[in-house]
């Protein structure tokens, strides 16, 4: 018998007509976007429209609806009809823009069930199974790293968050009560620092900045032409740092860097840590996926002897956004990272689970573990191996397409699934110029990156229906706009 069959599901009393309601636009929304997925899918419509603001806002009668109301499940479906029009279409295979996942269908369950429930699950009475769902995954992360949770009898843990910037301030907050656990209670020294690579994603610089220590106390480690530091630079950091009179907070590592998904030789960088006894925050955020991977694991090769890491399941691992790991090797750090009581919430702690509320600076969390779980268990962790796999692959395949062109120049090959090339002939300007016509027309999405002193035109490869043909075609489309600009 399915749920239709059931008498309870045929029909609602009269004094829940909005069930009835939930039910018609319900079947109209799944409708509209499963159509939407497929013409996305089959390469239909523009990956992008990047129309102004007014005219979004207007074809949308925005201000209609909010000052009106009365919308049933017909309009809704001619109003949803509009907004996907002007979408980014990730699921188009064109799309190359951004790391953020072409999400799974499981994850987008996952959403709908948590729409519907709203528990938020920081205090465990308010979300039992959230928070057994979160514990689980987050062991199940904790074992790829190397490092044995509560449930193997270790004592690494985590907690999940909204993305990866909230996640790296909540390891850098641990790392500040490891290193000076007064902070809390009467402000932060100031003579505290935190070392990085040039090439770290902004959440760092902003994180450093929330916690206290100000944006001069981010110190710059300087890196090769991909945005790589190690061991030696990061050796020199530690020195300008003393010649400063600034004590080391943090070192952040990067795997992969942002704008090129370069890896941070972990090992060194653990190496030089563990002589000046320094926290060492590993910021995977994009990267750490190749976990799962045993041809692609060797990139993090010393990840276990990291303090904290940084995993975002939202980009390689497919779930929707957000959905970001904190991880510690040590869980009582990141528990001494907040301090303070809120009766109303917790007056004793649980005997029958922990509340995660110690762990994260958000209350109502939403059920982020649910996003990877149902992805694990439909598609199996070895589904999810072969996706992280494939991705990097067809990056490995474009890089050398675009290495085979001669009107067109590649930083190196890549290390994850992020490809740099230019075009060869033309100057920083007329990169920029380049993709401003690519968005423009809307055939394809690209970003750009500045790295070794040059613009380069960048491809994340998310999408696992974008082949060579899709990318032989954006090459053309490059060469042709540089020939006309």
């Amino acid at each position: 018998m399915t749920i239709h069959d059931d008498p309870r599901f045929a029909a609602a009393p009269d004094g829940d007509r909005d069930l009835e309601d939930f039910r018609r636009f319900g079947d109209e929304v799944l409708a509209l976007l499963t159509l939407y997925v497929q013409h996305s899918r089959a390469g239909e419509g523009p990956v992008l429209r990047q129309r102004p603001l007014s005219d979004v806002s207007e074809g949308l009668d925005l201000q209609r609806w909010i000052r009106e109301g009365g919308m049933d499940a017909a309009a809704l479906g001619r109003w949803l009809s509009a907004y996907l029009a002007d979408t980014t279409r990730l699921h188009h295979p064109h799309y190359l823009g951004h790391q953020v996942a072409v999400p799974l269908f499981p994850t987008v369950l996952a959403d709908m069930v948590h729409g519907t429930l709203n528990n938020g699950m920081a205090v465990y009475e308010m979300g039992a199974p959230a928070v057994a769902v979160e514990l689980a995954v987050l062991d199940w992360m904790l074992a790829k790293v190397g490092w044995r949770g509560d449930a193997a009898g270790g004592r690494a843990g985590g907690v999940l968050t909204h993305g990866g910037s909230l996640a790296n301030l909540t390891a850098l907050l641990a790392a500040r009560a490891a290193v000076a656990p007064q902070s809390w209670e009467e402000g932060v020294p100031p003579d505290l620092c935190v070392l990085a690579p040039r090439s770290a994603h902004y959440s760092i610089a902003r994180a450093v900045a929330i916690l206290g220590l100000g944006s001069r106390a981010l110190l710059p480690v300087e890196t090769d032409p991909c945005g790589r530091m190690s061991g030696a630079s990061l050796e020199e950091a530690f020195r300008h740092a003393a010649t400063l009179g600034r004590r080391v907070m943090a070192v952040v590592a990067g795997a992969g860097s942002t704008a090129a998904g370069a890896y941070d030789p972990l090992e060194e960088v653990a190496d030089t840590c563990a002589r000046h006894r320094a926290w060492l925050h590993v910021d995977g955020a994009h990267g750490a996926s190749a976990l799962l991977s045993p041809a692609l694991r060797g990139r993090l090769a010393g990840v276990e002897r990291a303090d904290s890491l940084v995993w975002d399941a939202h980009k390689l691992l497919g779930t929707s956004a957000l959905c970001a790991a904190v991880l510690v090797r040590d869980v009582g750090q990141l528990l001494s990272a907040f301090r303070q009581q809120a009766s109303y919430l917790v007056a004793e702690p649980h005997a029958q689970a922990p509340d995660l509320l110690g762990r994260t600076i958000e209350c109502t969390k939403a059920s982020l573990g649910l996003k990877l779980f149902l992805n694990l268990a439909v598609l199996g962790e070895d589904g999810l191996r072969r996706h992280v796999e494939a991705l990097h692959e067809r990056a490995r395949e474009f890089h050398a397409l675009a290495h085979a062109r001669p009107a067109l120049q590649t930083l190196a090959p890549p290390e994850s699934n992020i490809v740099l090339f230019r075009h060869a002939a033309s100057d920083d300007a007329l990169q920029a110029r380049l993709r401003a016509e690519l968005v423009r027309r809307g055939d394809f999405y690209v970003t750009q990156a500045d790295l070794d002193g040059r613009r380069w035109l960048r491809l994340v490869v998310m999408n696992p229906l974008t082949d060579a043909a899709a990318v032989e075609r954006l090459f053309d489309q490059v060469e042709e706009l540089a020939a006309g600009l």
